[in-house]
């Protein structure tokens, strides 16, 4: 299902394996992935910015177009990760997630902020204040 949905959206398997769903925004699908990505980041000044979400959840799809618009337009130097809690509980577990959406910063390997809930001003905010500290 989701690789349908990649595909409707106009992306494709990357050579990580990574669903992407648009450039500037993956959809990890494996904790293996997940781990790779995160392994990659964690010593990293870059923000990473993990869109914790499920397919069911209707506030998740509201708040979709806006953050896609972050990451391919605003936000290009922020990775930008989609984690769907069904399919990865154990990394929503790790970040103690129990609400959709949630939306974890992380720099350097450690949680920095979080929003929770469909906050597109609040995401923005925290996504502009986190990818320029050091």
């Amino acid at each position: 299902m989701g690789m349908a949905l990649s595909n409707m959206l106009g992306g494709g398997e990357t050579d990580e394996g990574n669903e992407s769903e648009h450039r500037g925004l993956t959809k990890l699908s494996s904790s293996a992935q997940w781990q790779l990505h995160f392994n990659r980041l964690k010593d990293s000044n870059q923000l990473l910015v993990i869109d914790f979400y499920a397919s069911w959840c209707g506030p998740c799809k509201f708040i979709e177009p806006a953050v896609i618009a972050m990451a391919v337009n605003k936000f290009t130097d922020v990775s930008f990760v989609k984690v769907d809690v069904d399919e990865l509980p154990d990394v929503a577990k790790e970040f103690n997630v129990d609400a959709m959406p949630t939306f974890v910063l992380v720099k350097n390997g450690k949680e920095v902020d979080r929003i929770v809930g469909a906050k597109k001003d609040e995401l923005e905010e925290k996504v502009t204040k986190h990818r320029a500290s050091s």
